[in-house]
């Protein structure tokens, strides 16, 4: 399997841990105190999010398992990740085994960088060093994983919703055995990079928004379910492009309160990706 590949689920991760992260300046949206009294379906659901919110992000850490779908040109590539992250400290960190077209691999999250193991060792290392700030410096798009993952958690998606306001209750579910409360909502992609980014500069924000256009992507469909103890336990996301490519996400979450640890690989058995693209290798950024 082409290690572009596996980069890309590599960075795909993002998904799972939340995808967008509003500032905590957005969060309350049209929530409001006046949702607290569930005047209106809109105002129920936006206390109820509000509420999801606090309660998953004071978790601080949780197991996550899911499966990522894009398909381009009538042809689907399907990457399942399980794995389990901490958010303690305001970003991500974690691990996760990743499985996609036929291959697995580990992929460790640390606050300023990501690194995944290799299928085969390349120049004598085993693993590749992805620097979250150099991402950063090569596209907007990198820009933006580096702000997701670095200021990311499950609740952020939550939030999301409660900042833009247009979220509706879609009934009560079954999810893995347990009943969830099921919310959707429909946003535009201006309002995703707007409100899902907390440190972007504004040249990427435009650049994201031009991007996203001349793709041809319309809307993002985000859906959450909510437990009975307030936490989130189920997130689909999904979107299509003017050629018909589309993407559709689906994370669980569970085990909150996990204990999550981490460390980087050797130095002697990393790599930096920066060093494979410069000797003509796979660029993994």
């Amino acid at each position: 399997m082409r290690s572009t590949r596996m980069a890309a689920v590599a960075a795909g991760v993002a998904l799972m841990t939340g995808l967008t992260a509003c500032g905590s300046e957005q969060a309350d949206g049209g929530g409001g105190d006046e949702a607290k009294g569930g005047g209106s379906a809109v105002q129920g659901a936006l206390a109820a999010l509000k509420r999801a919110s606090t309660a998953t992000e004071e978790k601080n850490s949780a197991a996550a398992d899911g499966v990522q779908k894009t398909t381009t040109q009538g042809k689907t590539m399907s990457s399942e990740l399980k794995g389990a992250f901490d958010w303690s400290s305001g970003g991500i960190q974690g691990e996760v085994e990743a499985t996609a077209d036929g291959s697995a691999t580990t992929i460790r999250y640390l606050s300023d960088a990501m690194y995944m193991k290799l299928q085969k060792p390349m120049q004598g290392k085993q693993w590749v060093k992805t620097d979250y700030e150099t991402m950063a410096e090569q596209s907007a798009s990198g820009a933006m994983l580096k702000d997701q993952m670095q200021n990311n958690n499950p609740a952020r998606s939550v939030q999301l919703l409660l900042a833009s306001g247009k979220v509706k209750s879609a009934g009560t579910e079954t999810v893995r055995g347990a009943e969830a409360t099921h919310y959707s909502g429909t946003l535009t992609p201006s309002e995703l990079v707007r409100m899902q980014s907390k440190d972007l500069k504004e040249s990427d924000k435009k650049a994201l928004e031009q991007q996203f256009e001349k793709q041809g992507i319309t809307e993002e469909k985000i859906d959450l379910w909510i437990d009975e103890n307030d936490l989130l336990v189920k997130k689909e996301e999904s979107f299509e492009t003017k050629d018909g490519s589309s993407s559709e996400n689906t994370v669980f979450y569970s085990d909150y309160g996990t204990e999550v640890e981490v460390s980087a690989p050797p130095a002697s058995q990393t790599l930096e990706s920066s060093r494979m693209k410069a000797s003509g290798g796979a660029e993994l950024s």
